[in-house]
């Protein structure tokens, strides 16, 4: 955000501005790591389609207030619901499902902007799910869907394989290890690293340049790479769904979450 920016959504999870050609979109939940619940997701919806909805919007900046881009789901909101987490879940990920698809369906292409970390579904979801990925030098990037005993949702199942290639892909999400800037962009993960406080900056440039150009051409560029790299993003959101839920309901899935809240070390039993 600018200063003289036009204020659309000032209060709550997402917030939202414009000026200059440039929606600006920002997770705002700082104090908990702009980790997903369902009053963030169903705000954010409600942000990306007035984006949707205004002509005036050339390019988009998705960003996260604070230390930390996304830290994936509110793991404790998760842990919260006990015996009705399947349940639950299965709300929660049809609501990332539709934040992610409206993302790649919007016309204007999309510059995410990531400092600290972007983590679980819904932090590698973004990324995956943006045009241009900018981060900082410190940003650090990790799957985290199996170290809780749950499958990567996000359409990362789809997407992050045809990013990086499926073998890294693989590696990434079966081992949850945190991949640092520097990989990131050599892996094709984000787009390019700057000098952490030169990212605002980086990235305001990027989407200045962007909403300058031919907004009809850009759209029918992004709707083709989209549908050349991604035939199978959407046929795979409800496969991913179903695996969450499922999954969320076994012993292990629980004893994971309840070893991150408690910063642990997991014990799955297999079932």
């Amino acid at each position: 955000m600018t200063e003289g920016d036009e204020v659309i959504v000032g209060d709550g999870p997402v917030r939202l501005t414009f000026g200059e050609g440039i929606a600006n979109i920002q997770l705002n939940r700082p104090g908990s790591a702009n980790g997903f619940n369902i009053e963030l997701m169903k705000q954010l919806q409600d942000v990306i389609m007035t984006v949707h909805g205004d002509k005036r919007v050339r390019a988009v900046i998705l960003s996260g207030n604070g230390r930390i881009f996304c830290g994936g789901g509110d793991v404790k909101e998760f842990a919260s619901k006990g015996e009705d987490l399947p349940d639950f879940l299965r709300m929660a990920t049809a609501y990332l499902q539709v934040c992610v698809s409206a993302l790649v369906n919007l016309d204007a292409p999309v510059i995410t902007k990531v400092q600290g970390f972007a983590t679980g579904g819904a932090g590698m979801g973004l990324v995956c799910s943006s045009d241009i990925v900018i981060c900082g030098s410190g940003a650090k990037f990790m799957a985290g869907a199996t170290r809780v005993g749950m499958a990567p949702d996000g359409g990362a199942t789809a997407m992050l394989s045809r990013i990086v290639g499926f073998r890294r892909a693989m590696d990434l999400v079966l081992t949850n290890r945190f991949v640092e800037a520097e990989e990131a962009e050599r892996i094709g993960l984000v787009t390019r690293v700057v000098a952490d406080e030169a990212l605002d900056e980086a990235v305001l440039e990027t989407a200045r340049q962007i909403a300058a150009g031919a907004p009809k051409s850009q759209s029918a560029t992004k709707r083709l790479m989209w549908a050349g790299i991604g035939r199978g993003f959407e046929a795979s959101l409800p496969d991913e769904a179903r695996e969450v839920a499922s999954l969320s309901g076994t012993r292990d899935a629980l004893e994971g979450l309840s070893a991150v809240i408690e910063r642990r070390n997991p014990n799955f039993v297999g079932r």
